[in-house]
């Protein structure tokens, strides 16, 4: 029987109150127990080791899409684009589908591959810092376009064509939040138009192959008869909506840690060598993604919890970052911490592709944005995005002058 205090801790982390600060309901759920069971019956683990295990842990799959899908109410998922573009790509499928998918996409994101991109960001960081006078929201005018602009460069996006995702992948992204009749209904129009797009953007490349990551599926496809056409098109969309969201949200977050902790803030500006440690701590301390969910394969014990095959476990990737087990202080930010490995990239097979990428912007952006403005500041309260999986801002107005 689950006890009445967890379900009311669940029950918070889904209101917006919950999901603006989930920290102190994970704290309180960790000291309850590790694992703890939800309403629906799937267990909720909170601890960082536990996390790890999950996420790590081949015992621990993916549910199939038929399975999921039919138990939240949708039998029928093919017939709508923001499950079908969902749940046929990688981010969701197991292997033997998953190694062939992932490999075929692999290259484009090698750490040598992606440190060439280097110059390239530092161009982009300066132009839009140069823009930055006065007050701004910084996720409009720096969060956003500089990972869609990166992201878009790397798959082959018209620069004209990329600033119009951005409601579009929001509202598609409501499905990894919560699948129901209403975020359905919003979400498949975004994915048709985001479907749409890429369908056109294909078939060009079809014709006039280029240097970029849209061209590679599309001759992939052309050697490889089992990359069907939907797989194509799941997988750019999703590489692409991946490739800026949760790097949108890293450095808003970060950058409202940041604001939060004048002291952080001073010692990155002083330090800029400091710039890799700094992003794995905000990594930690308010990570982008918060949830990573799997079903156990076979009878497996987690934190000293027996789990039976088929059952549901979700995984609290950003109670885990703030285990007092495994990091010394949680909730104090600092920057410059020892030891420091967050799961905020989730881990195993399913370990972000775009993480080096994702690391990369944010190693250069943050200490070119605190040195170019050592006054900047809060200009008025943020607005959250009503999301825990994804965890961000719609908005974080700042002040790039004191």
């Amino acid at each position: 029987m689950q006890s009445p205090e967890v379900l009311f801790l669940l029950g918070e982390l889904t209101t917006m109150v919950g999901r603006e600060d989930p920290y102190p309901r994970y704290a309180r759920l960790r000291q309850i127990s590790p694992v703890v069971r939800a309403q629906d019956g799937a267990l909720a683990v909170t601890g960082y080791a536990d996390c790890a295990s999950v996420v790590r842990d081949g015992r621990f799959a993916h549910m199939p899409p038929d399975n999921l899908l039919a138990f939240v109410g949708f039998p029928d998922w093919r017939e709508h684009p923001a499950l079908l573009h969902l749940f046929t790509s990688m981010i969701t499928l197991n292997p033997p589908d998953h190694t062939r998918l992932r490999r075929l996409v692999s290259s484009a994101f090698t750490a040598r591959r992606v440190q060439a991109l280097r110059p390239a960001i530092e161009r982009m960081v300066d132009g839009l810092l140069d823009q930055l006078s006065g007050d701004v929201d910084f996720v409009e005018s720096f969060a956003f376009p500089l990972p869609v602009n990166v992201i878009g460069e790397l798959l082959g996006i018209p620069v004209e064509d990329r600033g119009q995702f951005q409601s579009l992948v929001r509202d598609w992204a409501q499905v990894l939040e919560v699948i129901s009749p209403e975020v359905v209904s919003r979400a498949d129009p975004a994915a048709a138009t985001i479907r749409d797009y890429l369908a056109g953007l294909v078939e060009e490349r079809r014709r006039r192959p280029a240097d970029d990551l849209v061209s590679a599926l599309v001759q992939a496809q052309a050697t490889d008869d089992r990359l069907s056409d939907e797989e194509v098109l799941s997988n750019a969309a999703f590489l692409f909506a991946a490739g800026f969201e949760t790097t949108t949200n890293l450095l808003s977050n970060g950058l409202a840690a940041l604001l939060a902790h004048p002291d952080q803030f001073k010692l990155l500006a002083e330090n800029p060598a400091l710039a890799g440690p700094a992003v794995e701590e905000l990594l930690r301390f308010d990570s982008p993604v918060q949830i990573s969910s799997r079903v156990a394969t076979e009878r497996v014990e987690i934190g000293g919890v027996a789990v039976e095959e088929g059952e549901r476990v979700i995984a609290y990737l950003g109670a885990g970052n703030r285990d007092p087990e495994r990091f010394a202080d949680p909730d104090c930010l600092q920057l410059d911490r020892p030891d420091n490995s967050p799961l905020s990239f989730g881990g195993g097979i399913h370990y972000c592709l775009g993480a080096p990428l994702a690391r990369l912007e944010a190693q250069i952006a943050f200490p070119a944005l605190v040195r170019r403005f050592p006054a900047l500041a809060a200009a008025g309260p943020g607005q959250r995005r009503n999301s825990l999986t994804l965890k961000g801002f719609s908005s974080l107005p700042i002040r790039t002058t004191g």
